[in-house]
């Protein structure tokens, strides 16, 4: 896959100004994910940061469940589906987060992910980096081992890192 392909993959994302509340800029990833070619190389490149030696990936309800199952599938990985409150039957963990425009909540579903299992986790941006922090406490209060976040965007001026510590970010474009 050429870099020239991923970038024309990456131009489809659309900046939509003050959604969901003014002063927020939001990234629509649904062109990319409506464009087979595109998605498809988008796929291939988060697969390639991912790397090797991970047992199972995490996705982050809900852009992220599209991206991690894709990946799953190509890769032969089971997914963990993280989910917003109020949509499981069966809680192995909750944790409450800050967001950039306000406050969340995410849920693992008991038995999604097992004791030492090497997980990584997939989302398609990186913004504060609550969310993924988020999402690593989960993982880790059930047993598993982060190796590492692959995002299709990073929103570099909200150093979303920063929340990660030493946990690998592997991001196709920053902006």
């Amino acid at each position: 896959m050429s870099g020239s392909e991923l970038d024309r993959a990456l131009d489809l994302i659309v900046e939509i100004p003050d959604f969901p509340e003014p002063g927020v800029l939001f990234r629509d990833l649904t062109p990319l994910f409506g464009d087979a070619k595109a998605f498809a190389r988008v796929i291939e490149a988060l697969g390639e940061e991912v790397g090797d030696g991970v047992d199972r990936l995490a996705a982050v309800e809900a852009r992220g469940f599209v991206l991690a199952a894709a990946l799953g599938y190509a890769r032969g990985l089971g997914v963990a589906l993280v989910r917003k409150p109020g949509k499981l039957p069966d809680v192995a963990g909750r944790v409450d987060y800050a967001l950039e425009y306000g406050t969340a909540t995410l849920e693992l579903p008991t038995g999604s992910v097992r004791e030492g299992e090497r997980v990584a986790i997939v989302d398609d941006v990186l913004a504060t980096g609550g969310t993924v922090a988020a999402t690593a406490e989960l993982l880790r209060s059930a047993g598993a081992v982060v190796t590492g976040v692959s995002v299709v965007l990073e929103l570099e001026s909200l150093n979303g890192r920063s929340l990660l510590g030493a946990v690998p970010v592997h991001a196709l474009r920053t902006v």
